[in-house]
């Protein structure tokens, strides 16, 4: 089976499911011909995507969320308005990923959450069939508990999440944990696309906090906490543009480019993980039983948080206050749940491709990813 992917360029999560589920078809049998990923003007794609992932990769304009002038949260007015503009170059991309849909000859395209895939089959009906791939995805799912209050920027979440699976065959909720499937809203629920890299990794307890944030105006957060609290190592880090690879501020503070090499190091080995609540990262550090602080960018982000809280990962603030995350970590324990959830991951999402396209085209034996014994090495 040949396979396109199409994937929102937005935060590193959807560039890391796709890397994973790659390296899941091609161990299958599988081809992934190519790898379309949407761009905008204040996100460059990190350099770990374009070493790791094999199919050649193409890029198209893609609509994004611009942050307040602080460099923290979305700031939506702002958003609705840059992306009304650019409208003219977004239907321009969208006869360019139909043009490569077509010309690929991929038997399947996954789309990791991109708005225009579902513009594209909504206005231009490609005919090749589509499976959406995503946790936003669970924002649909009737079950989903919500953070109380925000109705109208819930109502308008559900409705971008909405537009981005149209024409769908087959949409795939990545989830903390199992949930019923819905036949009115054709959501099934699987398990993360963790990377090999850290389903392999062994954990361990260091001295430091390690940290990610989606928008770089956190920093000043972190450096007057830092200033507080020269005593705890921090490790934090963010995108940047025009810093250095590695930024040390002090001694014990550092903010680094993101790496995935690197990234996953410093998760491996730190006392507790403090992040703006993207869904990947909260379960690398959910797998490697980390305690988590967790400060959301955005009401995707603030979902998110409020799942993983309900799920045992950690406690939300509004800044980084990174005093309540070390003394949550005092009595955290790890969801052995989560993590033999994650196991099943590659035929529980293996089975739902077989379900959207004939049997035949299909190989008859998975090829699971040979996990490393996760709880003797948990903190």
């Amino acid at each position: 089976m040949k396979v396109i992917f199409i994937v929102q360029g937005e935060g590193r999560g959807h560039l890391t499911q796709a890397i994973t589920m790659e390296e899941l078809l091609r161990r299958n049998g599988h081809e992934v011909v190519e790898v379309l990923v949407g761009k905008s003007n204040s996100r460059r794609l990190p350099g770990f995507f374009n070493r790791t992932i094999q199919a050649p990769v193409k890029r198209f304009i893609s609509p994004n969320f611009l942050p307040t002038p602080a460099n923290k949260r979305i700031n939506l007015p702002r958003s609705i308005a840059y992306n009304l503009l650019k409208i003219p170059a977004y239907i321009k991309s969208m006869h360019y990923i139909r043009q490569r849909i077509e010309e690929s000859g991929a038997d399947l395209v996954i789309n990791f959450y991109e708005l225009l895939t579902g513009l594209t089959y909504c206005f231009m009906r490609p005919s090749v069939p589509q499976i959406s791939i995503g946790h936003q995805y669970l924002f649909l799912h009737p079950d989903f508990e919500f953070p109380p209050r925000q109705s109208v920027s819930l109502t308008l979440l559900r409705l971008f999440t909405r537009l981005t699976c149209i024409g769908a065959k087959e949409i795939l909720a990545l989830s903390f944990r199992d949930m019923a499937y819905n036949p009115s809203t054709r959501i099934k629920i699987v398990p993360p696309l963790l990377r090999k890299e850290v389903l392999a990794c062994e954990s361990s307890q260091g001295n430091y906090i390690h940290g990610y944030m989606v928008n770089a105006g956190f920093g000043e957060s972190i450096m007057n906490w830092h200033a507080r609290h020269k005593e705890v190592p921090l490790h934090f880090f963010w995108d940047k543009q025009d810093e250095e690879e590695i930024c040390q501020i002090d001694e014990t503070l550092s903010f680094h480019q993101i790496n995935d090499v690197e990234f996953l190091r410093y998760m491996a080995g730190c006392k507790a993980y403090a992040t703006t609540a993207g869904f990947e990262s909260v379960c690398e550090a959910m797998y490697l039983g980390k305690p988590l602080l967790m400060v959301p960018a955005h009401i995707e982000q603030d979902c998110n948080a409020y799942d993983a809280v309900r799920n045992g990962a950690g406690i939300t603030s509004t800044e980084f206050n990174l005093e309540e995350l070390l003394e949550f970590s005092k009595g955290y324990r790890p969801n052995q749940a989560f993590i033999d959830w994650v196991h099943t991951c590659d035929w529980r999402i293996l089975r739902c491709i077989e379900n959207s396209l004939s049997p035949t085209r299909l190989p008859v034996t998975i090829r699971p990813y040979p996990y490393c014994n996760i709880s003797d090495t948990h903190l």
